[in-house]
Parts: C-alpha cells; structure tokens; sequence
C-alpha cells in the first residue's frame, strides 16, 4: 500500500526517472550499432586499398618478381618499382594493424599468417629490412612475430 501512496505523490519523478533510464539505454544500443557500422565500412575500405595494392601487380608484369621465392637480389637488386610497391604494401599493413589495434576494424585472423608468406619473399623482405627502422616499434614487433610464427 505504501508504494501506491508514494508512486501517487512521485508519479512525476518516477517517470521521467523511467524516461531518462530508457533515453540512456536507447543511447548505449544507438553507439554499439555506430560502432559495428564503422568496422564494416572501414572494412570495406581497407579491402579496397588492399585490392588497389594488388592490382598493381596484375597491371605491370615488372612486379612480377615480388611475389617469386627464387631472387638473386645480388644479381638483379630491388627496383625503383618494386620498392614503391612493398613500401604502399608496408603502409597499408600498417594502417590495418593500428585500426585492428583500436577495435576500429574487425581482426583478420589470417593476418599473420598473410604477411608470413609474403615477407618471407626475397624482394618484400630486403624492402622491410630498409623500412622496419621507420615504422612504429608495434608495428615492427608485429610483423616479425607474423614472419617467425609456423
């Protein structure tokens, strides 16, 4: 009985109470739906520069030799081409980890295991040796702990 009385005298209290609960509610489910919004999106983003990146290889046959296993890099060096390659491939992994890093891009698990194989490339490999020293040190520890895993 005593709750009929006080709901009677806080009526008012008790719903805008009500209504600022279901305002915050409404609030919390609006970012979570924001937030899987934006992983996609960046998702989709990402697997176009990806597709972007690749492509170059399929439009100019002198890329070719990144993706070989077998390079004499003593004999026939990295070319100007080849570096600037690796180097756009370097930096979109890189714009990849830290997005993955601040949940703002859904976790590849095949990650490693695609830098694996193609860091250990000859031609990917002397291009990342060069570059390592400038890239952040997580992104360095990450890569060669992609490299190294079996």
């Amino acid at each position: 009985m005593e709750a009929l009385h006080w709901i009677g005298e806080h009526w008012l209290d008790f719903l805008q109470s009500v209504g600022i609960i279901a305002g915050l509610l409404f609030t919390v489910h609006t970012i979570r739906t924001d937030a899987k919004g934006r992983r996609i999106t960046n998702l989709i983003a990402f697997t176009q520069q990806h597709r972007d990146i690749w492509k170059e290889m399929y439009d100019r046959p002198e890329l070719a030799r990144v993706l070989e296993n077998e390079v004499d890099l003593l004999r026939t060096p990295v070319t100007n081409e080849e570096r600037l390659f690796a180097k756009l491939l370097i930096l979109h992994l890189d714009s990849v980890h830290r997005a993955m890093k601040e949940e703002m891009f859904v976790s590849l698990e095949g990650l490693q295991t695609d830098i694996r194989m193609s860091f250990t490339r000859p031609v990917l490999r002397a291009v990342w040796e060069e570059l390592k020293q400038l890239q952040d040190k997580d992104f360095v520890a990450f890569v060669e702990t992609s490299i190294q895993q079996n």
